[in-house]
């Protein structure tokens, strides 16, 4: 039985949805504290208000091998971010706002065809602006029927407060570990004391759902799952980063290291991000994540070039 489920037989989910929806009135759901009405129409930095916005929903299979499985990882694409990423892949989405409004209903219509459709998992993806309304719709999907276990597929600015009211109702965590170098941070992604809030919110999700459960068809059932993009010129802070998650989750911690940057959106304009990564960046990445201990790398098919 998927987590959830046992929260919502027990009337707790609800709680949890109250709890969620309290955020929203001075907006504190993530750790940019925006402090805006968010159930009264206002925006944040996230520039969504009280309905989520949905780019797209289907089977995907470029995700990772335990999440894709046969039948594919059930993605919902939330549009908009908590992060301003100049080199995001996918920024028509997280930057530029593409997608519609859609009630809880019509989410919850959305997990239960994904799961109509065999999919392996619901993979929310950028969900951390939009959990009560993810919330409210899985109250609603799971008396339906929703069984399938929850991925909260994050950029890793995460809210410990937030977190907490998803103990017991996320089974799989993959969260980004996009920097160990806060001045990076803010320059490329805009934001403040990312490393820090970034570290306390992975452990928390450790703790929450432990090490990446797998099963015997190779799905992941329950657990973390770490991504960590390989960015040129060691912009990314790979060594730091991949030995906190050695040090402070485990060494048994599923991590992709990721070698598909290439530059998008607003790299081209700044010189350091205008390039993919070469093979020896990639190769370096990888060898860092062995020399810290971790024992379980995603074996990703990577875009570099050689440089």
């Amino acid at each position: 039985m998927t987590a959830y489920l046992d929260l919502y037989h027990s009337g707790e989910l609800k709680e949890r949805i109250k709890l969620a929806r309290a955020l929203l009135q001075s907006c504190r759901l993530c750790p940019r504290h925006c402090s805006v009405n968010r159930l009264q129409g206002e925006t944040g930095k996230c520039r969504t208000s009280h309905e989520a916005v949905v780019s797209s929903y289907s089977p995907h299979f470029g995700e990772e091998a335990p999440l894709v499985g046969k039948h594919g990882s059930g993605t919902i694409f939330f549009t908009n971010c908590n992060l301003r990423c100049l080199f995001c892949q996918n920024y028509s989405i997280s930057q530029l706002g593409q997608g519609e409004r859609v009630s809880q209903e019509e989410l919850a219509y959305m997990m239960l065809s994904l799961q109509a459709q065999r999919c392996h998992n619901i993979n929310l993806v950028s969900p951390t602006h939009v959990v009560p309304q993810i919330l409210e719709a899985l109250e609603i999907a799971a008396e339906s029927g929703l069984h399938l276990p929850l991925v909260y597929n994050s950029g890793g600015y995460d809210s410990v407060e937030t977190l907490n009211i998803l103990d017991g109702i996320i089974d799989i965590y993959m969260p980004d570990m996009k920097y160990s170098d806060e001045r990076v941070a803010k320059e490329l992604s805009g934001i403040e004391n990312y490393p820090a809030v970034n570290r306390a919110a992975v452990k928390e999700m450790h703790r929450q759902v432990g090490d990446l459960n797998i099963n015997e068809e190779g799905v992941a059932q329950r657990g973390l799952l770490v991504r960590h993009l390989v960015l040129p010129h060691d912009l990314a802070g790979t060594e730091e980063v991949v030995n906190f998650i050695s040090k402070k989750t485990s060494t048994n911690t599923y991590v992709n290291i990721m070698g598909q940057y290439h530059p998008c959106y607003k790299a081209y304009d700044i010189p350091s991000l205008a390039r993919p990564i070469s093979r020896v960046e990639l190769q370096e990445a990888v060898e860092l994540s062995h020399q810290a201990g971790l024992n379980r790398l995603d074996r990703a098919r990577p875009i570099v070039v050689r440089l």
